[in-house]
């Protein structure tokens, strides 16, 4: 009976859609020279091999060391290869703070074509930050990275690798994950009892409700394919923490492969997750996937942002 009803107030409470609305602010970037330029659509052709789409909210301290990485590593291979090309969107995710200031210095020192900002209204959380990056994108290849420069943004090559071993892809769609979990056993040494317990609760309700092939679904470093960005991100409804699960759970209802990848990773200072609530939280939003799509309350399907 407690089940029924849970499911029931699942199933009562969920929007049927996610809200896919774009505030006329969000509706260009600000180029390197102040001048307004509308964003692209992911249901234009690509005209960029990749996209870099790093959400950020109050990233002011974090950002440089990031945005230097990466920006030297993407300049580098371009040189080795002009065919090459790239994007970098710094989605400023109603920052309280510098960050959108910090992230268009970059954007005037390598040109708006390389570095775009693009600043939400209000803040829609890290899945909401990266889906309007994503939804403003150019590359035949998309790939999400933290703001906090956690992995080493040459592993993308690791990644890369993983993506291609998938193919043929089906559709054009495949999915590569950075992954944490062959380091577990060193991050468990240096955590508190209680954030380990934390960590292995939440590791397994997410194999039990929604994702079972995958063993570390929150490392922020994950390249998807155009075609796969476009099917799983237009259905995505968590916009918060647990988006990853939602994603992956989608991923794999419609059969995109997905790669799991060993990449080097540093915990950084200034995380925003607060162990006990945000775990909480995430609790609630894995449980929700799982009874919402079972109950036909959300669906699979594509739609448009406007």
């Amino acid at each position: 009976l407690l089940f029924h009803q849970i499911c029931m107030i699942a199933h009562v409470t969920a929007r049927k859609m996610p809200t896919l609305h774009r505030h006329e602010e969000e509706k260009f970037f600000v180029n390197a020279e102040g001048g307004k330029e509308s964003v692209p659509s992911i249901h234009d052709p690509p005209t960029r091999e990749l996209s870099v789409i790093v959400p950020s909210y109050n990233e002011e301290d974090r950002l440089p060391l990031m945005m230097d990485e990466a920006l030297d590593y993407l300049e580098k291979r371009q040189k080795r290869d002009p065919s090459f090309t790239y994007e970098v969107i710094v989605v400023d995710d109603g920052s309280k703070d510098q960050t959108k200031k910090v992230a268009m210095k970059y954007c005037k020192k390598y040109g708006s074509d390389k570095v775009r900002v693009l600043s939400l209204v209000k803040n829609r959380g890290k899945g909401g930050a990266v889906r309007m990056g994503v939804f403003s994108s150019r590359g035949k290849k998309i790939l999400m990275a933290d703001a906090d420069g956690a992995t080493k943004f040459a592993d993308i090559e690791k990644v890369e690798e993983g993506l291609k071993d998938l193919q043929p892809w089906p559709n054009q769609m495949a999915i590569s994950c950075g992954s944490r979990a062959h380091l577990e056993k060193d991050s468990i040494a240096k955590r508190s009892y209680f954030r380990t317990l934390l960590m292995y609760g939440f590791h397994f309700l997410v194999w039990f409700l929604c994702v079972k092939e995958i063993r570390d679904t929150q490392c922020g470093f994950k390249l998807l394919t155009r075609e796969a960005a476009l099917w799983t991100f237009s259905t995505l409804h968590i916009e918060r923490w647990a988006f990853d699960v939602e994603l992956l759970y989608i991923a794999q209802h419609l059969r995109i492969p997905i790669a799991e990848v060993a990449v080097n990773w540093t915990e950084i200072e200034g995380s925003k997750l607060v162990p006990f609530w945000s775990w909480l939280q995430m609790g609630r939003d894995l449980l929700f996937i799982r009874l919402r799509y079972m109950t036909g309350a959300w669906q699979l399907e594509t739609r448009k942002c406007n």
